[in-house]
């Protein structure tokens, strides 16, 4: 019963639509309405609101380090499954027909919880990336592909098999992304869209 534990724990707690709560809170209705229809902080940003965006991006990485850190504490083994679980949650909520966000965040939040060196390895990646190319999308995407292979290599083996499914994911909730740069259309951090 463990195994299932954790993952209802990862997929309920990944599952809050944070990014939908704050934007109707601060009156600016429905932020599935604009944009891409993500409830993601990049999103959440179009509504020209920063610190909205800034509470976003915390608390959807807060999803994905509490359900991992609960689950290492009550269910030891099981943090693996609730990490894939949680991203899955916020991508695939039930509360919004199993509609979310692209999962980005939260997968940083898990792989912080599972290993935070393996994370401020991936974070350089990140930040390597949005330096060179200017696209979001293609930081996310990098990182998420790199993730398993930086566990690996720092020695945390058993975390590749949960950091692919991350990634698989990750990767399904940027399929517009994908198709946008294949045409050339993805726009660049602050470019013109």
């Amino acid at each position: 019963m463990e195994p299932i534990f954790a993952i209802l724990l990862g997929f309920l707690g990944g599952s809050i639509p944070f990014g939908l709560l704050l934007t109707k809170a601060a009156g600016l209705g429905d932020v599935r309405e604009i944009g891409s229809g993500s409830i993601g902080a990049t999103n959440v940003l179009r509504t020209g609101n920063k610190g909205l965006a800034a509470g976003t991006v915390l608390l959807d990485a807060a999803k994905g380090v509490v359900p991992v850190l609960l689950a290492a504490h009550f269910w030891p083994g099981n943090e693996g499954l609730a990490a894939v679980a949680a991203v899955a949650g916020h991508c695939f909520t039930p509360w919004l027909k199993f509609k979310g966000g692209k999962g980005f965040a939260t997968a940083a939040g898990v792989l912080g919880a599972l290993a935070w060196p393996a994370m401020l390895a991936c974070a350089a990646i990140w930040a390597v990336t949005v330096f060179l190319i200017r696209i979001s999308s293609v930081a996310s995407l990098a990182t998420v592909t790199a993730a398993p292979l930086v566990a690996w290599a720092m020695g945390y083996s058993y975390l590749v098999m949960p950091l692919i499914a991350v990634a698989a994911i990750v990767i399904v909730q940027h399929r517009a992304n994908i198709g946008r740069l294949m045409r050339g259309e993805e726009p660049k951090i602050g470019g013109s869209k």
